[in-house]
């Protein structure tokens, strides 16, 4: 049975979103080399692939947190999509800035919003939440009970695990790492040493780079 993770795999797949390379690594901003390379913002020029995600999200949304009153982006990625998810939900819509503004009122939570409104946050992409915890962690300063955070795609790092624990946030995802293997397998394109070198990435990414 195809399920929503497999689809949204298949989608990402198929607009090149998302790009396996075990044999010859890309290289991360960070330096970090890696058999996988996700670029979520092409999403946004597919009218049914970011509708495919806005649908899923929203159900989602809605489904775990009913008494939703605020639907958050985090800049800049997120923002599209949490603006999609709104409008499927008809709630107020915000996004989260990296850092407060330097200039005017010094904002880092844009768009109408009231200390103590229940909030979810979307982002793109997780790797190890680092950025889009940041943004919980500003929007919960500024008052708001951010009840969890949803994001199109997860490469299941432990150390994204291990800092969602640490925030006490729930995370949730439309795809992973692990449905972009079943259907990466299911097509032949991979050779079971590719799938175990991938997987191997996703236990350790620091050690698969310096191996590579």
């Amino acid at each position: 049975m195809t399920t929503i993770a497999h689809q949204v795999a298949q989608a990402l797949i198929d607009i090149h979103a998302v790009s396996l390379s075990p044999n010859d690594p890309f290289t991360w901003a960070s330096g970090l080399r890696s058999p996988i390379y996700c670029d979520n913002r092409l999403t946004i020029g597919y009218p049914k692939v970011r509708k495919l995600i806005a649908s899923n999200l929203a159900t989602a949304i809605k489904s775990q947190f009913p008494d939703v009153e605020v639907i958050g982006g985090t800049a800049t990625a997120g923002i599209p999509h949490a603006a999609w998810v709104a409008a499927e939900l008809n709630l107020p819509m915000v996004y989260i800035r990296s850092k407060p503004k330097d200039h005017g009122q010094g904002r880092q939570i844009e768009g109408p919003f009231k200390a103590g409104q229940k909030l979810v946050l979307i982002d793109d992409l997780i790797s190890t939440g680092g950025s889009v915890l940041q943004a919980a962690a500003a929007a919960q300063k500024e008052g708001a009970e951010v009840l969890g955070i949803f994001g199109i795609f997860s490469y299941e790092l432990a150390a994204g695990q291990r800092n969602f624990a640490t925030a006490n946030l729930p995370l949730t995802t439309l795809s992973n790492f692990s449905a972009l293997l079943a259907v990466e397998e299911a097509a032949d394109n991979l050779t079971p040493e590719q799938a175990t070198s991938l997987n191997e990435w996703r236990q350790d990414p620091q050690a698969w780079s310096d191996a590579h």
